[in-house]
């Protein structure tokens, strides 16, 4: 019987759910997709079977090929056949895995052959791929089997303490940072996203130079961000999330912990697999040629994902120059919450006191606890971050703490609280001259319904408003006179607050009844929600339309399509077909047309042309003479 029209059969029968998993795991696109005879087409043809072959690892892609060759010369492809003939052809004990039978199993699942009893026969069109391999530069059936997998190099002693255990713990706790800084850096300012893709230039430089990292770092660092949601994009704006926060208080080791966890589960099955199986060997040029072993036909894509995954293990600190540490093993054989176990004996410990010096620095002598960190970053700049950071309190950070609600008293109280120098005369008197003048200016909402006057700006100072109006960095405000001697501006009071700010202005927020509101800059993304079509459930919903109820009914459209099938495939088919009588009688059909509700047919055993009623025909099967 056809493959098409056998494939076609079974994807009838099939379960919604389980032909929903196959037609995800296939990538079977949705156009041209009418009916069960077109996805069985589409499913066996070269470009769909290749790009399936292609995800098979080896051991997988030898049980495939020697069945097929095995159902070409005419014998069983049992699974024992198949074993004996892969280990005639290896001649290495090794050669079929342990869990052949469940890699048999997947082969029927993914629908690239048919499992019945021991047998796995696979479809005609997978045979044939698989024979043009040779053709296409890919190893035959024999070189499948007898390439061996080459040797693991030395392997990680999870006992050692050496230098590839504290570079990689340096590596993986210059990245937390990098995050954390990069979760600061757009609470501060957002970055702007290219139409086609990519950071602006000016946001990548702002970036790497607040992460203190490589330009060619920024993007793998943003996505680390993405990918355990502390980053999103709204528009073509990156923002931190709403989970940012939380995350940015949680100890190096937890921050780590939750980094290392969503790289892991980032990672598809297969490329997994081939991380485990080299937990504790050399990765490098020894892992690419393993992967070139194990998915001899997938390093196309596999090639590229693996240099991704590499590049964030060592940014990590799963590696190290190419060698796995110790907690690099751990994350693959046990998990990122034992992992982190490891790494935290590795990490600097924290500290919660500082050095304040005359100059206006802030030096901490380590990784500063992570709540003393945030509440310092409110009150004075990062000006070096690292396991011993450095921060500068100056006029801007002071009033952005005030505007935040602080007060001069409440600045001066924590950093008293934090300090192994006690509070230098400079910092007192700047923390009270900046407090002193701070609210001189005035920022409100206005309820006129003018939309050239939704915010205003007052102050008892007239000069400093005249100021404010002539100053060309707040043009953008389009700052202008109002009765009252006030200023207005179409801007909201957030933005006209914020300029003012930036430009070194005393200004304070205000309610309705003039009392000042903290205000903070942070605005916070979400991750979109995905709305994209699942072509696998278009598909599902395009056969349910086309069939009848009922998978064992005949049906005039699966009916003339089988025998289209069979006359263009000049297949043979055993038709039977309801007498007048009410008997029901077999024939042994080639068909050759199809024509006025008529079947025009070869009778095979009686060796004469039949015409038959397509309307008396209850059913067709295979010939066991069929080609």
């Amino acid at each position: 019987m056809s493959t098409v029209l056998a494939l076609a059969t079974r994807l009838r029968a099939m379960p919604d759910g389980e032909l929903l998993s196959v037609l995800r795991a296939r990538a079977v696109p949705a156009n041209g997709i009418a009916d069960v005879f077109d996805l069985a087409d589409a499913l066996l043809s070269a470009e769909s079977v290749q790009r399936a072959l292609e995800r098979l690892d080896r051991p997988t892609l030898c049980i495939l090929a020697s069945a097929g060759a095995l159902a070409a010369e005419g014998t069983a492809p049992t699974m024992a056949a198949v074993r004996d003939r892969i280990l005639s052809l290896a001649e290495r004990d090794d050669a079929v895995p342990a869990d052949a039978d469940e890699r048999a199993a997947a082969l029927n699942a993914l629908l690239l052959a048919e499992s019945t009893g021991d047998e796995v026969r696979p479809y005609e069109g997978v045979r044939a791929q698989l024979e043009r391999w040779p053709e296409l530069g890919l190893p035959s059936e024999a070189e499948l089997a007898a390439a061996a997998p080459p040797p693991f190099l030395d392997a990680v002693d999870l006992t050692r303490e050496g230098g590839t255990d504290r570079l990689a713990a340096e590596r993986a706790f210059a990245t937390v940072t990098a995050v954390t800084e990069l979760v600061a850096a757009l609470a501060e300012e957002p970055a702007r996203e290219l139409s086609r893709g990519g950071l602006a230039l000016p946001d990548t430089k702002r970036l790497s130079s607040a992460l203190a990292v490589d330009l060619s770092a920024v993007p793998a660092v943003l996505a680390m961000a993405e990918r355990v949601d502390l980053a999103a994009r709204e528009g073509n704006l990156w923002l931190p999330t709403g989970s940012a926060s939380a995350w940015s208080l949680e100890s190096s080791a937890d921050r780590w912990c939750s980094l290392a966890r969503s790289w892991l589960d980032g990672l598809s099955e297969d490329v997994r697999g081939i991380l485990r199986l080299r937990s504790r060997a050399m990765w490098g040029e020894g892992l690419l040629a393993f992967v070139a072993w194990a998915y001899p036909a997938g390093q196309a894509w596999l090639n590229a994902r693996i240099d991704s995954v590499i590049t964030e293990a060592e940014l990590l600190g799963i590696t190290a120059q190419g060698s796995p540490s110790v907690p690099g093993s751990v994350l693959l054989e046990h998990g990122a919450e034992a992992a982190a176990d490891v790494l935290s004996a590795l990490f600097p410990a924290e500290v919660d006191r500082v050095y304040v010096q005359q100059d206006l620095s802030i030096v901490s002598p380590g990784p500063l606890a992570p709540a003393l960190d945030a509440r310092l970053r409110t009150m004075a700049h990062v000006e070096s971050r690292a396991q011993a950071s450095t921060y500068r309190v100056s006029a801007d950070s002071v009033n952005r703490a005030l505007a935040s609600g602080e007060t001069a008293d409440s600045v001066l109280e924590f950093l008293r609280g934090i300090s192994l120098t006690g509070i230098p005369q400079p910092l007192d008197y700047l923390v009270h001259d900046v407090a002193s003048r701070f609210g001189l200016l005035r920022v409100g909402r206005l309820d006129t319904g003018d939309e050239l006057a939704r915010s205003y700006v007052r102050s008892d100072d007239a000069h400093l408003l005249t100021t404010l109006e002539v100053d060309q960095a707040l043009a953008a405000l389009r700052l202008t006179r109002s009765p009252g001697g006030r200023l207005s501006s179409p801007a909201d009071r957030d933005a006209v607050f914020w300029a003012l700010a930036d430009a070194r202005y005393p200004a304070a927020a205000e309610d309705r009844e003039h009392r000042v509101v903290p205000l903070r800059r942070a605005r916070v993304g979400s991750r979109p929600i995905e709305d994209r079509p699942d072509p696998a459930r278009t598909i599902l919903d395009r056969l349910r339309l086309a069939e009848s109820s009922d998978p064992n009914s005949m049906g005039a459209d699966w009916l003339a399509r089988q025998l289209d099938i069979a006359i263009r495939g000049r297949l043979t088919l055993i038709v039977r077909v309801a007498m007048p009588n009410g008997a029901e009688v077999q024939y042994e059909l080639e068909p050759t047309g199809l024509s006025g509700g008529r079947l025009r047919a070869r009778d095979r055993r009686a060796d004469i042309e039949r015409t038959l009623p397509v309307s008396h025909i209850t059913g067709l099967g295979p010939s066991d003479t069929a080609q």
